[in-house]
């Protein structure tokens, strides 16, 4: 990283709409399957678009592993409480993809309220030479079946069908911000501001509430569930991160009900660094386990963290993600930006950690070298194997050529959501309706 970021070249960028965006177009969750192969998002519509890499081609080296849609599909639609009189928004929130356990792929989304397990599969043959049944479909009529054949598979055009297996409804009162597969690929867990619940994939109606912070008399509430995750090995154990900033690491084993957390990661408040944002800025927004286990990843509003399991008292690193807006917080409160929820990500060997920021940035930390950089996901820059070049935001003083100025930063766009593929160099950014997807020139130069 650093000075070999030239290398970085943008492989594909989908773009919804050069001109004009509506609400439903902002994408609000990225996802990659176990493979890589499938990329999925998530937007305020409702949708789900899946995106498939192209298989490597000899004559055409130069469209390697681009990812084009594979299926759309209307995943969510809005509804209506009626006896709490409120409209449940359409927006998927996550999607979170199963390990794939035969040719078919399986994923699961989830709204404010309702989590859908979809099945993705794929159809190239049909079948012919019904007996009963006419070259429409239609029931014959029996007098006239006067011989049996046998029907046979003819190919056709393939087809992606995506059928709803199972809907997971009426499990939370509050409004869902987490869904994590767990190891054991039975069950996951669904996490809201107060409470969270552990599903089997095969049974819709009920579910186990493991997690349950909601006081007797809400004025007493303190802090809410900000995000959860299921430890990558272990299937008894996971996290979840509250709005005080805190992290508590859990084991099923202990009790069924995990109220009384078996660790908590807590990093002491600086007394001179207190100020009226000080809790506002600490909620972590964010929480992912790296690949490994052994660590854990998480977002607040200024700063990513990574956590040593083993040690609870403070972060083994902090990286500073855009420390120029800590005197722009007032203003930065007033237009609500600082309740901005940034996702974070691990890269395939748990060596460098990427996250978004404001003005269409992104940055990524080399946790080896200690090297960062900030990167810019925009149109201008989006044409195929063109070079991002590094960005530098200046406070004030001298400012070199490409630099910009804290103040002209624009603070609609940001990149909220990104995802980082399992074990290759590719990484997914959501940038308001537009997704980037961008690639190392040569793989090896990030590990």
């Amino acid at each position: 990283m650093g000075e070999d970021v030239d290398t970085r070249k943008i492989n594909h960028s989908f773009l919804r709409d050069h001109n004009y965006v509506t609400e439903a177009d902002i994408i609000s969750t990225v996802e990659f399957n176990h493979t890589g192969e499938l990329l999925a998002t998530g937007d305020k519509g409702g949708r789900v678009v899946i995106f498939q890499r192209e298989p490597e081609s000899k004559n055409e080296p130069c469209c390697q592993g681009e990812y084009n849609v594979y299926s759309t599909f209307q995943s969510h639609e809005p509804e209506f409480d009626y006896l709490k009189s409120l409209e449940i928004e359409e927006k998927i929130n996550k999607i979170k993809w199963l390990p794939q356990q035969n040719a078919a792929h399986s994923l699961l989304s989830t709204n404010d309220k309702t989590i859908k397990l979809w099945k993705i599969s794929e159809r190239d043959k049909r079948p012919e030479g019904y007996n009963l049944k006419d070259e429409e479909g239609k029931m014959k009529d029996l007098c006239t079946v006067t011989s049996l054949q046998v029907p046979v598979l003819k190919p056709m055009d393939l087809m992606v069908e995506v059928t709803p297996r199972r809907i997971f409804s009426n499990g939370h009162t509050y409004h869902v911000n987490s869904i994590s597969v767990n190891s054991d690929c039975e069950t996951y867990m669904s996490a809201d501001d107060l409470r969270i619940n552990l599903w089997h994939l095969t049974i819709t109606d009920r579910s186990f509430n493991i997690v349950d912070i909601k006081p007797a008399n809400m004025e007493d509430l303190t802090e809410v569930i900000t995000a959860a995750e299921f430890h990558p090995n272990h299937c008894n154990l996971f996290v979840y991160s509250s709005s005080k900033g805190s992290l508590r690491l859990c084991d099923m084993r202990a009790s069924a009900l995990c109220d009384k957390h078996c660790k908590l990661y807590e990093e002491p408040e600086d007394p001179s660094n207190r100020s009226f944002f000080s809790e506002i800025i600490s909620s972590v927004s964010d929480v992912k386990f790296s690949h490994s286990g052994r660590y854990m990843l998480t977002r607040d509003y200024l700063t990513v963290k990574v956590w040593d399991l083993n040690m609870e008292t403070k972060p083994i690193e902090t990286y500073q993600v855009h420390d120029y807006l800590r005197s722009k917080l007032c203003s930065l409160y007033e237009n609500d930006c600082i309740f901005d929820k940034f996702e974070c990500a691990w890269n395939g060997t748990d060596s460098v950690i990427m996250t978004g920021a404001y003005n269409n940035f992104f940055r990524m930390f080399d946790r080896n070298t200690k090297r960062d950089v900030t990167l810019e996901a925009s149109r201008e820059s989006s044409k195929p194997r063109a070079v991002l070049k590094p960005r530098r935001v200046c406070i004030g003083g001298k400012r070199r050529k490409d630099d910009i100025s804290v103040d002209s930063l624009d603070f609609t766009k940001k990149i909220l959501h990104t995802a980082w593929h399992p074990s290759e160099n590719i990484i997914a950014i959501a940038a308001t309706n537009n997704l980037y997807i961008f690639q190392d020139k040569v793989n090896s130069e990030m590990h």
